[in-house]
């Protein structure tokens, strides 16, 4: 299967959409074993855009109240909670259980406050601030038939609300789930990565607010290296389970202009193992019906030419 860039071509997303003053390609890399689930982020972001509240629907089986990302919420918080590891065989000395045990959210006291890691082991929470993606080959701007949706000098991808004309292409088109319509709108709205504030030369509000810097922005190809060097350093400290996701050029997107540190596979988080841009293989398609009505005219050419002899 080819992959994404033998199809579209150039890994720079913004001198490929015909920026010629294009600035280096700027990101985020959310480092997700730090994140403390505070939602400053979530906050932020709302403030600083304008996004309207997502109201206070608890899901009854976590403390996220936002449950995915949406028109309204263009940063979204997941509470990933994990039972602990399956218990020893019945048999095996000092057991008396066998199987996974699968406990509920935590008591009286908060998780993890006076209890050690040696002897807290009865679940985990993985934590992660999802956001936009900002594809290397969006596939939303492929199938955009306004232009609502383009490319930024940074390499970004931004939904233009006033041409936006809510024809929801965009929303099956995104691999990630990414893009919502806002009920009683209709037009699509995602993360637009700050552009007003990368314009001026300042950072993204969500970043400019997260307290333990698990999202981190720059120039992408710092951050690759900042993340590559991250999780070396897990790797070091007993973390096997640390690795990026988004980050790798010859992905079925092109890479990600928002990528992750993630501590277990992607489905744990709700993200697809190996994305693939969904519109790979429209120019495949576009030369087969060039072809067939080629075929087709010089077919109705010959049986015109021959009935009239």
């Amino acid at each position: 299967m080819p992959d994404a860039n033998s199809l579209y071509g150039p890994l720079d997303p913004a001198p490929d959409a015909g920026w010629t003053d294009a600035q280096p390609r700027m990101g985020f890399f959310t480092d997700t074993s730090v994140c403390i689930g505070c939602k400053a982020c979530e906050v932020a972001c709302k403030e600083w855009n304008d996004v309207p509240g997502s109201g206070l629907d608890l899901l009854g089986m976590s403390y996220d109240n936002t449950g995915a990302l949406t028109a309204n919420s263009w940063r979204h918080v997941a509470f990933v909670e994990q039972p602990r590891p399956a218990a020893p065989a019945a048999d095996a000395p000092g057991s008396s259980v066998a199987g996974p045990q699968f406990l509920g959210m935590p008591g009286a006291r908060p998780p993890g406050r006076g209890t050690g890691a040696e002897t807290r082991s009865d679940f985990r929470w993985l934590m992660m601030s999802d956001v936009c993606k900002h594809c290397t080959h969006a596939a939303c701007l492929d199938v955009c038939p306004t232009g609502s949706l383009f490319r930024t000098e940074f390499g970004t991808v931004v939904v233009q609300e006033d041409i936006c004309n809510g024809c929801g292409y965009c929303i099956p088109a995104c691999p990630y789930g990414v893009i919502d319509q806002r009920k009683g709108d209709g037009r699509a709205w995602k993360c637009t990565l700050c552009y007003d504030r990368l314009g001026a030369g300042g950072t993204p509000a969500c970043a400019q607010a997260c307290p333990t810097e698990s999202i981190q922005y720059g120039p992408l190809d710092e951050l690759r290296e900042r993340a590559a060097h991250r999780v070396a350093t897990l790797h070091e400290r007993g973390v096997p389970q640390a690795r990026l996701y988004g980050h790798d050029p010859t992905d079925g997107v092109g890479g990600d202009g928002a990528f992750f540190l993630l501590l277990d596979d992607p489905e744990v988080y709700g993200l697809p193992p190996d994305p693939v841009v969904t519109t790979r293989d429209l120019p495949r398609m576009w030369k087969r019906a060039g072809l067939a009505a080629l075929a087709m005219a010089a077919a109705a050419v010959a049986a015109f030419v021959g009935g009239s002899s």
